[in-house]
């Protein structure tokens, strides 16, 4: 997915542009970069590569190089950000948090048009030089990044670094979030409100979807409205956020832990205590305990909290030694117990199919796995919450295929819990894992806890029901 963090102030911020970046980290895992300006020294700008490393240990020696009272930190799961243009709009640079479904159309239309590509990682597109192609088109900032929402099938928000202030843009429909904090000397924006609390900044709210603002450091001109419609990802809650963050004033933790604990108030499996898969599936373990009545206990822990997210690396023989690396079971506590795990989804299977191997292994009796979002069944094409190139890659697709020989087959009916299809698929999931039990989370309990109407919540990898930002944007404008 990726995040980012930006601040502009009275004095000097570069400490809390590089810090506040950080707690962005485990948003992505690609690249990373920061950006500066300063009346005299103008733009400077850096690029790592954190496939191997970290941003912390990438940065932390060159902070020196950059200058002034407002700057842009980013975490890419994506392409080599920030991008610096010179254009008739000025000088700046941007940051996007983006999955761009139509980047090569959008590329091929603006070579037509005889504009030039020059970021290029891999041989592939760089997708916010391409949100930048199009900005430069418009008149004004505004008016460019509205061409931005009306092109892009997919999602993208994104940061603004000009020679006056930070201009913040939230998705059309919202889809990742841009929360604005204020300090005593300026404001910042960012992808995870948790950013704020060490910084010196208190949570002032969240952008609208589609709402642009300009942030300096005397206050805060709001220059474009939030639009009516939204579709903020429900997966943010789910997996993606740190549990001290919010979103849309919805608190990561408190919605983990009301899943977990509807889950478990509705679950009759008897069990002798229950554990989170570290690290989003503590939360609805937690909840989980207190609504089933049964005791948490850390039957399995995190080596080290600077493991990538398993199932990130495009490569299989890398997930598979990231997933059996990572965590370390508890034989003291499994040992002849019978064991809720609660986690937060299930992707490809191959990180639970392994822990629950290691688990029988170290002497647990029974080994239940509790989900705490619907199957996912869908492809998602609004944010890039793994590498999967093809929906095969879902567990959920593969079954699909070998049940019907055709994975697009009676999709509806499999992601409706409660049909002949649903249960047939869940058994299968449970005994292609070795689980004792599974069962995944509802949709009205997913709804529910997150505390939005279901039409402000994206749920399309979980029931297909999404539609791309563009396609609103211009019903919207009325355009074709």
């Amino acid at each position: 997915m990726g995040g980012f963090f930006g601040a502009v102030s009275r004095k000097p911020c570069i400490n809390e542009v590089f810090y506040g970046t950080d707690y962005n980290s485990h948003l992505g895992t690609k690249r990373a970069g920061m950006v500066s300006f300063d009346r005299e020294w103008g733009f400077n700008r850096s690029i790592h590569n954190l496939e191997r490393s970290y941003f912390r240990s990438k940065f932390e020696d060159e902070l020196d190089k950059f200058h002034g009272n407002s700057a842009l930190g980013v975490i890419s799961d994506t392409d080599p950000q920030p991008i610096l243009i010179n254009s008739h709009l000025g000088r700046y640079a941007v940051v996007t948090v983006a999955k761009i479904e139509n980047l090569r159309e959008l590329a091929d239309e603006l070579l037509a048009q005889r504009m030039h590509l020059s970021e290029h990682s891999a041989n592939t597109i760089n997708q916010t030089e391409v949100v930048a192609l199009l900005i430069n088109m418009g008149t004004s900032f505004v008016e460019g990044i509205n061409l931005v929402y009306s092109k892009v099938r997919g999602s993208c928000s994104m940061l603004i670094l000009t020679e006056d202030g930070i201009i913040a843009a939230r998705d059309y429909l919202g889809r990742t979030p841009i929360t604005i904090g204020a300090g005593e000397d300026g404001y910042a924006a960012t992808s995870e409100s948790g950013a704020f609390e060490n910084l010196g900044f208190h949570m002032l709210r969240d952008l609208g979807p589609g709402e642009i603002v300009r942030l300096r450091a005397d206050g805060l001109e709001v220059l474009q409205e939030a639009a009516r419609q939204e579709q903020i990802c429900s997966f943010l809650w789910v997996y993606y956020g740190f549990p001290t963050s919010c979103y849309n004033g919805i608190n990561v933790e408190s919605m983990r832990e009301a899943v977990g604990h509807a889950m478990g108030k509705n679950d009759r499996t008897e069990a002798d205590s229950v554990c989170g898969i570290p690290d989003s599936g503590v939360g609805c373990a937690l909840g989980y305990a207190e609504g089933h009545n049964i005791p948490y206990r850390r039957s399995v822990l995190k080596y080290t909290p600077t493991w990538p997210r398993s199932f990130t690396p495009s490569n299989q023989s890398r997930r598979d030694l990231v997933a059996r690396m990572k965590l370390i079971p508890n034989a003291a506590l499994l040992k002849g117990q019978r064991v809720v795990f609660c986690d937060d989804s299930i992707v490809r299977g191959t990180q639970l199919r392994d822990n629950v191997k290691t688990f029988f292994d170290a002497g647990a009796k029974e080994v239940h796995a509790r989900i705490s979002c619907p199957p996912l069944v869908y492809g998602c094409p609004f944010i890039g919450f793994t590498s999967s190139k093809s929906d095969l890659e879902l567990i959920t697709r593969r079954i699909i295929q070998d049940f019907e020989g055709d994975h697009t087959a009676k999709l509806e009916q499999y992601a409706t819990a409660g049909t002949p299809e649903y249960e047939r698929m869940v058994k299968e999931i449970a005994r292609r894992l070795g689980l004792t039990t599974l069962q995944f989370n509802k949709m009205d309990d997913l709804i529910a806890s997150i505390g939005l109407p279901k039409e402000r919540v994206c749920t399309h990898c979980f029931d297909g029901s999404s539609y791309h930002p563009c396609q609103a944007y211009c019903k919207a404008h009325k355009k074709d």
